[in-house]
């Protein structure tokens, strides 16, 4: 029994093969992150970060949008001037789904690719930059190599992992802590072929 208020999950979506194709390009995962992480911005706003020209952000948010990964927050800007949002669905994608699909292995190989570069990126922004002495020892990068697991038990560990960190993540209407700051929680767990196999 507890008396913390139910959670409603975030609506959901698999990622199918149209949608990763439309999704699975260098600069659309970078515009993605950035409102992710930053919350809603215009096509000139995203461009003077990304070093590029506002006409090719347009097209790839429109291109984005098409996909219903982003969508215009209306009652903001103007028609010169529009504002992009993250939808409020969570994406997932469960790779063995193209597994046995030719055609979209090239994207699903872009998307893995540009992600984990996107993780490795944010992990040397926080040791590059300059932190006091109760969130540089509150963070952490860590690995555990000593684990043996059947693939039922990665599962199961991931799971239980994900919902620690649900229990942590506030509800939308939570007011915010005013010492709280934005905190990303990074999670890659995976075999490893021993050495002397294939």
């Amino acid at each position: 029994m507890t008396d913390e208020p139910e959670r409603t999950p975030r609506p959901a979506r698999r990622i199918d093969a149209r949608s990763l194709r439309g999704l699975a390009h260098p600069l659309r995962m970078n515009i993605l992150e950035l409102l992710g992480l930053d919350g809603p911005a215009t096509a000139t706003g995203l461009a003077e970060r990304l070093g590029e020209n506002t006409g090719t952000i347009s097209w790839h948010l429109r291109h984005l949008a098409e996909h219903g990964f982003i969508e215009e927050e209306t009652g903001r800007g103007t028609k010169r001037e529009r504002w992009w949002r993250r939808t409020g669905v969570t994406n997932e994608l469960n790779t063995t789904d193209f597994r046995d699909d030719p055609d979209i292995r090239g994207a699903l190989s872009v998307y893995l690719h540009e992600m984990v570069q996107q993780y490795f990126s944010r992990v040397m922004k926080y040791i590059n930059e300059d932190w006091d002495d109760r969130w540089r020892s509150a963070g952490t990068v860590s690995d555990w190599r000593d684990l043996r697991m059947t693939p039922q038990q990665l599962k199961a560990l991931n799971a239980e992992l994900m919902g620690v960190i649900a229990r942590h993540t506030p509800a939308p209407d939570a007011a915010p802590d005013p010492d709280a700051l934005p905190v990303v929680v990074q999670l890659q767990s995976f075999p490893r072929k021993e050495r002397g196999t294939a």
